[in-house]
């Protein structure tokens, strides 16, 4: 919740030529998908429904649809026309850059494996097939401290901070490092957020930087 509301914020205070129309109305849709789940799970996510499941992605495809289109219009207003204000520029882009992380954090944490429901209270021999391949999933034969950890001995699962991991690595060296895509769908993902973080990086901040000098 806290994440999913950090990325709704910093949309929110993007400006305003990077909206997508009135700036309450996004807003208004977001909170409207984040309430029911909250209802559904207040404390802890020990619940799913049909309908839960439905909101939780749509909320997360919505935010992530949105950031990408700011991220459009903000390269098209820097190619298209002379841009004065460099330092505004830089925190647009950094806002986006975040959302970015956030936003495809939680998609990978609301579809590997089910979603995070699934991965807790599932077995595993029922848990749908997975979407990435973490390092605690092959370590049950390195040396006693590192197996004590893997999937195998302590029945280890990944948590939203794990799946952040893999967002900010795959937004910072443009690549998977220690965490690899297994399905087609996570290599898309993985692949659009590398190719917009990669643009944010070379196009946007290079940009913002020489309006500055």
């Amino acid at each position: 919740m806290i994440a999913t509301l950090v990325a709704i914020g910093l949309y929110q205070v993007l400006p305003q030529q990077l909206l997508i129309g009135p700036r309450y109305v996004l807003l208004a849709l977001e909170l409207l998908l984040l309430v029911p789940l909250i209802a559904i799970n207040p404390r802890r996510l020990t619940r799913q429904t049909r309908l839960s499941r439905v909101l939780s992605l749509t909320l997360v495809l919505v935010i992530a649809a949105s950031n990408l289109v700011s991220l459009g219009i903000l390269i098209h207003d820097l190619v298209s026309t002379s841009v004065k204000d460099g330092g505004s520029l830089l925190t647009a882009a950094f806002q986006v850059w975040l959302t970015n992380i956030i936003v495809f954090g939680l998609a990978y944490w609301e579809l590997d494996r089910g979603g995070p429901v699934s991965r807790t209270q599932t077995p595993r021999a029922e848990l749908p097939l997975a979407d990435f391949r973490f390092s605690q999933d092959e370590n049950d034969d390195a040396v006693q401290e590192v197996a004590d950890g893997s999937s195998v001995t302590s029945d280890w699962v990944p948590t939203l901070m794990d799946y952040l991991y893999v967002s900010v690595t795959n937004s910072t060296a443009f690549s998977p490092t220690d965490t690899m895509p297994l399905s087609t769908r996570a290599k898309i993902m993985m692949s659009v957020q590398s190719v917009a973080a990669l643009m944010t990086s070379l196009l946007v901040i290079a940009r913002a930087v020489s309006i500055l000098h």
